[in-house]
């Protein structure tokens, strides 16, 4: 099984922007964990970041047909784009949202959030551990999409 992981604007500096906020580790040391524990899991791993509202519509539209599920943070288009939710809303792929602030303890344009009701779930606030809980709830539903369909060709036999 494959996911993809789509990073919005501005994490590509993770690790020099706002530490107060983000912390000081870098997208590739997030990525190198998460690429561990899809090792471990068995899932085949994707990553992709793009500070392009336009790139990141395309390449969640390339998910389609490509890959079992999504994490995504969409960093700041999170709070603006509806281009972002209608191409998740459009794969129907099962899509965890990640934020590694609290968007909700933040300024008030930081609480619109465009994405989170056309994705499965959202983690919030807990540092780069969010993108491990993500993995972690990304095997869960996938095993459990799994069982579903297994449990459905047994009662079609």
């Amino acid at each position: 099984m494959k996911v993809v992981v789509i990073q919005g604007p501005n994490l590509n500096m993770l690790g020099v922007r706002e530490q107060h906020i983000y912390g000081a580790m870098k997208l590739e040391h997030i990525h190198a964990q998460m690429k561990d524990f899809a090792s471990q899991s068995g899932l085949e791993i994707e990553f992709f970041q793009s500070n392009l509202e336009g790139e990141i519509v395309d390449k969640i539209q390339e998910c389609y047909g490509d890959a079992n599920g999504i994490i995504i943070n969409a960093a700041a288009y999170t709070h603006t784009s509806i281009a972002i939710r209608d191409a998740i809303s459009a794969v129907n792929l099962p899509t965890i949202e990640v934020h590694i602030s609290n968007i909700y303890r933040r300024e008030d344009f930081r609480k619109q959030n465009m994405i989170a009701p056309v994705c499965s779930s959202s983690i919030v606030g807990f540092g780069p551990f969010g993108y491990h809980l993500a993995m972690v709830g990304m095997v869960q539903v996938l095993n459990e999409i799994k069982a579903v369909q297994e449990m459905q060709k047994q009662q079609a036999v």
